[in-house]
């Protein structure tokens, strides 16, 4: 791909995630679970807009998941589990998930699916 081709897909994204971003908000009852993919990883955290703090984190390169075999929607899925671990940890059991601009479809999807499957409810 050129360079032009990949600057289009990233400002598609960055429009896609604005327009998300106007409807989802996360607040102290129920804060933002946002999800972020990249070539290799995958990041998620869970966001208090109201305040700007992030209560919960974690990604393929926590030091939970850092020895992670396996592939690359198995390690979301734990991604997502391990999330919805510290957030129930911090009292947290309803989130806003945050596609972040992203296809609500493969590695989003297991994301969303582990944290699920941890406790979180959407």
């Amino acid at each position: 791909m050129s360079s032009s081709t990949i600057q289009k897909k990233l400002a598609s994204r960055h429009k896609r995630a604005a327009h998300i971003r106007k409807r989802v908000t996360g607040d102290a009852s129920r804060p933002r679970l946002t999800v972020y993919r990249s070539l290799n990883h995958i990041y998620a955290q869970v966001i208090d807009d109201a305040s700007g703090k992030t209560l919960a984190a974690a990604s393929t390169l926590s030091p939970e998941l850092k020895d992670g075999k396996g592939k690359k929607a198995e390690l979301a899925k734990e991604v997502g589990k391990l999330v919805a671990k510290k957030c129930v940890d911090a009292k947290i059991e309803a989130v806003v998930f945050d596609r972040n601009g992203f296809n609500y479809h493969g590695r989003i999807a297991a994301v969303a699916e582990g944290a699920r499957e941890g406790g979180l409810k959407f």
